[in-house]
Order: structure tokens, then C-alpha cells, then sequence
């Protein structure tokens, strides 16, 4: 059995993955893992997985610092019980923010609160002002827009703008009353950079992983039963600059 690995960069993550390949494959533009599943239940939590990294991969590769993250609800004169409700004012919102602002990229998403179990939206945005998203909306409060971070933090180490986590918060905001797809997000989001993968010798571990790109450093490295290894690496942050204190008064 053979090996390859393929290189994925979105934003400012880099992932490479090594994975087997059978003999008989002529043609590596065609290589993919493929995995054997023992039930019903492994292959849809499969799946799952894919379409969990796909999200993240455009969503770490559309935002950055400069993005907006918001939380739109709807006040009790807009209030709506079903989501094909909401889907629709989600379209009509995001058009609205299109007819002003074209080359902006929106992210949308819908949940119901904890503890009200009423329908809100997520929204992440570039190329949208802030006071664009308040005078658009209209329809209740808006309580929260805030820009992504430029430091993120995972097990106590620095990402710096890998916001995998917020993204897959927002992945699983969905619920199956739902139905239809996770997330929208307009036609111009940008797609990852997917390099064609490469045939390798060498052996790679958890322990022993490829070399990162310049600039890059690595933060994970996983493999499953499958001898699929899983590799993360991201540009290496900058310091955060350490806040001045004010000088003490003089006693």
C-alpha cells in the first residue's frame, strides 16, 4: 500500500493530511482516504466530519480580525415559530446587505435560544459596517457585534486568527428541526487552496510529522485506525504586546 499527503491552506491555517492509497491508482489527482465503515452509524458521523471541516476551512479562510460577528434576534412584533420563517428573513437581510455593500462576504446562521427557544440568527461578515448590520435589520435587537479576535486560544496555546472554535460553535448551532443545510454564506466566499496531493516515502508518526511551512508552526497532530494522520500548523503568531501600567502616583 502507498501513501500521500496533501496540503490544505485556509486563512492562516495549514493543514496536511498522509493517507493511504491502493496500488492500482495510476492517477494522485484522484486520491482521496477512504475509509471502511463497520456500520451506518460510523459512515454518517463520517460525513458529518467532512462537511464540519469543509465549514471550518472557509471560515477560517473568508475571516479575519476585520470580520464582524453578530447576533440578530426578533422582537415580539417579528417574532417567528418556524425556521423556514427565519430562513426567509435571513435572505431578505443578507440581500439587503448585498444591494450596499457587493463585495461583502455573510456567513448565516439559525438556533433557538436556551431559554427562551426563540429563533435568532448568527451572522459573520466582511465588508459590512457596523452600522450597516443596525440599520438594516430593523426587526429587534441586536445584541451582539463584535470583531473576531486576533488571538485565539486552544488548550492555553496561541492560534492567533484560527477560529476553528467559533466556527464549529456556530456548525453546531444547527438542529435537526431545521433541516436543509448547516450554514448559508454568499456566492463569492473564497475556497481553500487544496494542493494536488504527493506521493511520499517517508514515514510519518504523530511524533514525527512533515515539515511545516516557512512561517508556520505546528499545534496538532492526530491519526485514527485508519492510518489517516491528521496535521495542523498555523502562521506563528505574533507576541501580544504587554500592556503598560500607569505609573504609580508619587507618595
Amino acid at each position: 500500500m502507498r501513501r500521500a499527503k496533501r496540503r490544505i491552506f485556509s486563512g492562516v491555517v495549514c493543514e496536511q493530511i498522509v493517507f493511504s492509497i491502493p496500488d492500482r491508482l495510476k492517477n494522485l489527482d484522484k486520491a482521496e482516504p477512504r475509509p471502511r465503515f463497520k456500520n451506518e452509524a460510523e459512515r454518517e458521523a463520517h460525513k458529518i466530519a467532512i462537511s464540519r471541516r469543509k465549514h471550518n476551512e472557509l471560515f477560517n479562510e473568508n475571516f479575519s480580525p476585520t470580520s464582524l460577528y453578530s447576533t440578530l434576534t426578533l422582537d415580539n412584533e417579528h417574532e417567528v415559530h418556524t425556521f423556514d420563517e427565519a430562513d426567509h428573513i435571513a435572505d431578505l437581510y443578507v440581500r439587503r446587505l448585498k444591494y450596499d455593500y457587493p463585495d461583502a462576504v455573510i456567513f448565516v446562521y439559525m438556533g433557538r435560544g436556551k431559554s427562551t427557544a426563540r429563533i435568532h440568527l448568527h451572522m459573520v461578515s466582511e465588508g459590512v459596517p457596523k452600522d450597516a448590520i443596525l440599520k438594516k435589520w430593523g426587526l429587534g435587537p441586536i445584541i451582539r457585534i463584535e470583531n473576531l479576535r486576533e488571538h485565539n486560544y486552544y488548550d492555553g496555546k496561541d492560534y492567533g486568527q484560527d477560529y476553528t472554535g467559533l466556527a464549529n460553535y456556530l456548525f453546531d448551532h444547527w438542529t435537526p428541526e431545521q433541516g436543509g443545510h448547516r450554514w448559508k454564506q454568499t456566492r463569492n466566499a473564497r475556497k481553500p487552496e487544496r494542493e494536488e496531493p504527493t506521493e511520499i516515502k517517508r514515514e510519518y508518526t504523530e511524533s514525527r510529522p512533515p515539515r511545516p511551512p516557512k512561517g508556520y508552526i505546528l499545534v496538532e497532530a492526530s491519526s485514527n485506525s485508519w492510518g489517516y494522520l491528521y496535521f495542523k500548523y498555523v502562521v506563528e503568531p505574533p507576541k501580544k504586546k504587554a500592556r503598560k501600567r500607569p505609573p504609580r502616583p508619587i507618595e
